[in-house]
């Protein structure tokens, strides 16, 4: 199985989550792995890539805007933001662009 999902056909959306950490888990992991799960159950949730060393980095991609701010809007995701402002997170930066193009091999 490829770490690089496949996605349809340009035009779709991708959402890059940048984040740097704290040292502790303080429930973290836990979080992370529901949020997987109630994720890949949302209408228009085409997938993720994500990697983490200081940086973290996370790509999810979407069938259109409207399957975003419903993301964004879901209750218990709303909790886990929450969570890592008060938590989890150093520092975070969320960028949504639309792809138009890609490439592969």
């Amino acid at each position: 199985m490829s770490i690089i999902i496949d996605t349809p056909k340009p035009p779709y959306y991708a959402v890059i989550f940048t984040s740097t950490k704290i040292d502790e888990d303080k429930g973290y992991d836990k979080m992370s792995d529901k949020m997987v799960k109630l994720v890949s159950q949302q209408d228009g949730f085409l997938g993720f890539e994500s990697a983490r060393k200081e940086l973290g980095i996370t790509v999810s991609y979407w069938k259109d805007e409207k399957s975003i701010k419903k993301w964004k809007a879901n209750l218990e995701h709303q909790e886990a933001q929450k969570l890592g402002k008060e938590l989890w997170y150093k520092q975070y930066k969320i960028r949504i662009a639309k792809v138009e193009r890609d490439y592969e091999l």
